[in-house]
């Protein structure tokens, strides 16, 4: 499958990874993002986030990793002027060949987007996962996780995990930046292994 580049899409850089078919809630205040915001609900369009590499979150443009993921505004609401609570849906994962900084501090770059991963079923040596999600739903219930749910998919499994997880940032955006299912779920359960270790960490 071949890669598509679009061009000149806003960049949210953010102190967290968001993957595809994963649903976060955002908080938008500062001017630069809430003109974004209203670009990308009047036009339909999709913005990226990328974890930041280094900086913060506010102020200061921050240097966003290469690979983020697009997020598609699905819901809404202004609870005072100059303020948007967002809830936004993680779609395809992209790489950044060219960024630049506009005058009002937004990032802006040129994206190839990645092929979208395919479904792949759980590989038999990671069957701890799907293990560990049925866990999950029996105590918290399904609810926990984004619908449609694909417990099935290991892509979908590994991503879900990593969000409810905690999984540390560095495990998740390696996890973000692997294609290879099998690949995915071995970083995945090394991390939660490592993490699980006294004094452990991914």
């Amino acid at each position: 499958m071949t890669t598509e580049t679009i061009q000149d899409i806003p960049i949210f850089p953010l102190g967290t990874v968001l993957f595809p078919d994963g649903v976060m809630p955002l908080r938008i205040f500062e001017q630069r993002y809430v003109d974004m915001t209203k670009a990308c609900i009047g036009g339909d369009s999709t913005f990226g986030v990328c974890l930041i590499l280094d900086g913060r979150e506010a102020g200061e443009p921050a240097v966003p990793h290469a690979v983020g993921c697009t997020a598609r505004i699905v819901d809404w609401d202004v609870p005072t002027p100059g303020l948007f609570n967002l809830r936004v849906r993680g779609e395809r994962v992209f790489r950044i060949d060219e960024r630049h900084v506009q005058h009002d501090g937004l990032i802006r770059a040129h994206v190839t987007l990645l092929p979208p991963a395919q479904p792949a079923p759980v590989d038999g040596n990671y069957g701890g996962l799907t293990q560990l999600y049925e866990r999950i739903v029996e105590q918290f219930g399904a609810d926990v996780f984004p619908a449609p749910q694909r417990p099935q998919d290991g892509i979908w499994l590994s991503h879900r995990l990593a969000e409810l997880l905690d999984l540390p940032l560095a495990a998740r955006q390696r996890l973000l930046e692997t294609s290879d299912p099998s690949a995915k779920q071995s970083l995945l359960w090394e991390s939660l292994r490592a993490q699980a270790e006294p004094g452990g960490s991914a």
